[in-house]
């Protein structure tokens, strides 16, 4: 009888010890440790656990040990996994219409960009909703420029090159392929061994993540071209975001918006410092000239808008995007 009491007794101040709630996210992400994006995680973890006293914590997996992208948001699906941070090559899957954001050529400059999710963010966060996932902060993982083994100006000099290429995409794959190209689709966690064995010997990315998972160093000349803005969100699965306390979710939310501004901000002043310190330790920066510069335009206009506008998001979206371009370079000429 006394062994009960004590087991009874210790049970209950163990419950009283406890927080009425308390729940673990399970966050994946590509992003190395100890890199730009990995920084902001820890950081919303960080103030996610002050906010909620204790009872709201986020374990991150980076570095890709949970899979790509693809991967984790399959892990999601089924309750792997509860956050992760997507890039737009993954987000278009979920709501194609987001494709007209990175289109290639299309946005040029960081206000620009800033300016169409601006505009357009509430619109692509209630699709997402619709599709279960809660979006906590949109990012960006910078402007992607070309890497390559040997020097590359012109769309003739790529077609020389094994193409790195993330991801299934069959319709874009093909796409490559009949503009002779030579892409090799791969996952993003595959890069570097495949530059290490020869497999591939370009690939397209932001200057920060080039230093970060150190690809640049088999691709040593980059062509200081800007081709796409890769704008990304980072999400936590609808029914994740419902089980924590409704008084607690504004709270988190306003959290970790604000610190994505400030790492949005932060990332474009890294992607300029990645230059800097990939060039000490030779990089080549090649500058293109404007003719250079119109071909890849023409590539764009009589290759990709016949294939992407209208067959892979709608024209209506690609319309709305450059109506918004055309308020912004009025208003910002």
């Amino acid at each position: 009888m006394k062994t009960v009491i004590l087991w009874v007794c210790i049970n209950v101040i163990a419950l009283g010890a406890t927080p009425a709630f308390s729940q673990v996210i399970k966050l994946g992400t590509v992003a190395p440790e100890g890199s730009p994006w990995h920084q902001a995680m820890l950081e919303v973890a960080q103030k996610w656990k002050e906010l909620s006293g204790g009872r709201v914590t986020v374990r991150i997996y980076a570095g890709g040990v949970a899979g790509d992208e693809k991967d984790m948001l399959r892990k999601i699906r089924i309750g792997q996994l509860h956050a992760t941070a997507l890039t737009s090559v993954t987000l278009l899957d979920i709501v194609p219409d987001i494709e007209a954001i990175s289109f290639p050529m299309f946005i040029r400059t960081d206000g620009e960009l800033d300016y169409v999710i601006e505009k357009l963010g509430a619109e692509f966060e209630a699709r997402l909703a619709k599709k279960g996932l809660k979006v906590l902060h949109w990012s960006t993982a910078g402007w992607a420029r070309f890497f390559t083994k040997e020097p590359v100006m012109t769309p003739a000099d790529m077609k020389n090159r094994k193409l790195f290429f993330w991801g299934s995409d069959t319709t874009y794959v093909e796409l490559l392929k009949t503009s002779g190209f030579n892409p090799v689709p791969l996952a993003i966690t595959d890069l570097l061994p495949s530059l290490q064995t020869g497999l591939v010997d370009s690939f397209a990315a932001p200057p920060t993540a080039a230093l970060s998972f150190q690809w640049f160093a088999l691709a040593p000349h980059m062509m200081d071209l800007r081709w796409q803005p890769l704008a990304g969100t980072t999400v936590i699965s609808m029914k994740r975001w419902h089980r924590i306390p409704p008084d607690l979710r504004p709270l988190l939310e306003d959290a970790a918006r604000k610190v994505g501004a400030r790492f949005q901000k932060r990332i474009r002043e890294l992607e300029q410092e990645a230059v800097v310190a990939m060039k000490s330790h030779g990089l080549k920066v090649h500058a293109v000239p404007p003719e250079a510069e119109e071909k890849w335009r023409t590539l764009v206009r009589e290759k990709a808008y016949p294939v992407f506008v209208g067959p892979r998001f709608s024209k209506e979206m690609f319309d709305t995007v450059r109506s918004l371009l055309d308020e912004y370079r009025s208003m910002n000429p």
